[in-house]
């Protein structure tokens, strides 16, 4: 009797990823974020360097609470992927591929990035 091959059903939401692979996908993420705000970013760097009245209009508008949550979020979003980034510049090296090692940097990367939000998050609010 020959055993039929049936597809495997994956449920995605049950699936539990190690904290290195969080990390890989937060930084893929944060990336893609980084990359589709830069417009929105390089609009608002030139419109307070072309004259008082538009500095003044950007003002207004970084003094919403929602824009700056936005901005906080950018700011995670830059903290995370450059402190992967470092991350998986030294495993492209062959350093730090053990396990316990490589766990215990996807750790740092996650608490570094959000400490170093709520830091700069707190004193640029």
């Amino acid at each position: 009797m020959q055993t039929k091959h049936r597809p495997v059903f994956l449920e995605i939401p049950n699936i539990r990823l190690p904290i290195p692979g969080i990390v890989s996908i937060l930084h893929r993420i944060s990336g893609v974020i980084l990359f589709v705000s830069l417009p929105l970013l390089l609009c608002l760097l030139a419109g307070t360097l072309s004259s008082e009245a538009a500095f003044a209009t950007y003002q207004s508008v970084v003094s919403n609470p929602l824009v700056k949550l936005i901005l906080i979020g950018l700011l995670w979003a830059y903290l995370h992927h450059s402190i992967a980034g470092i991350r998986f510049l030294l495993l492209d090296a062959h350093k730090g591929l053990e396990l316990q090692t490589a766990r215990a940097t996807a750790k740092f990367t996650l608490v570094a990035g959000l400490v170093l939000t709520v830091i700069l998050g707190a004193w640029l609010w």
